[in-house]
């Protein structure tokens, strides 16, 4: 009997460890839980790391903007836009970069070709950035625009004697006009959006008659061209709208002189429409922070982030739901080429050829 009495109180005692260890395993598996979603919830945001050309307040700006709102610290590394993309083919899949963000669709272009870029994929980017303003596989977006125009004396041309960049090739403009070198990606990319729109032998021919109206050697910035206009050196210049907008507001008064003593016109209006051209930003192919990189761009591409792109450094904006700042507006509205920006990179080397024959140093 005793025999018994043992054996099944053993059994009860068994049975009731067995069952209080299932339970201790279901509070540990909740703790486990618990513990993980604690850990999910603190994780820290982490980084993005960005290479670029663009040294503008209006940019500082908005990677403050950008921290705050996501916790995800921006470290930047500014420099030439042809040194950066060195430093991005020297370093490869070493590199820190996770963004390069440089001036000029013909800049992306190369860099692309190199294989320095990612595809990225984000329906936010696709809807706040007009397709020709974005690379055909979606390797680099345009974030703020610039149009490319005619900048003249207001004391010595009428607005009405000018009409077309490709005007500015016939003899009436002999010794008035100035630009910058020809190795200068901004031309290079205008004669890349040419040779598009008119043909190589038109674009040729107009390179070559630029030339040879130049009242100086090319030389200098886009500043440069504007200071040539006011001294008298020139009558029209070419240039980007953005440099006229930043010198009526510097903090130089003779920079502000100059550009207040410019007229600003648009270009074949009544034919192709005037040349644009972008700042553009893309996701490196061998980024460590991917993710976060995304969200940088689509932060960029927002109506908050574009509108500072306008008001603070006088760029018209990409996102088309964004109005331009006044001071932009007070030049009017204006015809683009109809065009995408990926063809300035795949006309770029057959620019360069049509420079040099042209005789445009």
């Amino acid at each position: 009997m005793f025999k018994k009495v043992f054996s099944l109180s053993l059994v009860l005692l068994l049975a009731l460890a067995a069952l209080a260890g299932c339970g201790n395993t279901g509070q540990n598996n909740s703790a486990s839980e618990n513990q993980t979603e604690e850990k999910q919830e603190t994780q820290e945001p982490g980084e993005v790391n960005l290479y670029t050309s663009r040294h503008y307040e209006s940019d500082v700006e908005l990677y403050k903007i950008f921290e705050e709102e996501t916790g995800i610290k921006v470290n930047v590394v500014e420099g030439k836009g042809d040194e950066l993309l060195e430093r991005l083919n020297m370093e490869g899949e070493s590199t820190e970069a996770d963004l390069f963000f440089t001036a000029d669709a013909g800049n992306l272009h190369t860099a692309k070709e190199s294989g320095l870029f990612q595809t990225v994929e984000s329906k936010i980017i696709e809807e706040n950035i007009p397709e020709k303003l974005r690379d055909e596989d979606d390797q680099w977006f345009g974030m703020a625009k610039r149009a490319r125009v005619l900048v003249y004396s207001k004391d010595r041309v009428k607005p009405e004697e000018l009409s077309t960049y490709e005007a500015l090739a016939e003899p009436q403009w002999k010794g008035r006009v100035v630009a910058r070198p020809s190795e200068n990606m901004y031309n290079i990319s205008l004669l890349s959006s040419l040779i598009e729109v008119n043909g190589e032998e038109d674009a040729k021919a107009w390179a070559k008659g630029f030339a040879e109206n130049m009242a100086r050697e090319p030389q200098g910035n886009d500043r440069d061209q504007a200071k040539a206009v006011a001294a008298g050196e020139a009558d029209v210049a070419i240039m980007n709208t953005y440099y006229i907008g930043l010198m009526l507001n510097s903090e130089d008064a003779e920079e502000v002189k100059v550009a207040e003593n410019v007229g600003v016109f648009f270009p074949n209006q009544e034919t192709t429409g005037t040349h644009i051209n972008v700042s553009g930003i893309a996701v490196t192919k061998h980024a460590k922070n991917a993710e976060n990189a995304v969200k940088f761009i689509e932060f960029l591409s927002s109506e908050k982030a574009q509108g500072r792109f306008a008001e603070v450094n006088y760029e018209y904006p990409a996102n088309p739901n964004v109005e331009t700042a006044e001071l932009l507006k007070s030049w009017g509205d204006f015809k683009e080429q109809d065009i995408s920006l990926s063809v300035l990179g795949k006309n770029q080397q057959q620019a360069i050829k049509l420079f040099n024959e042209a005789g445009w140093k």
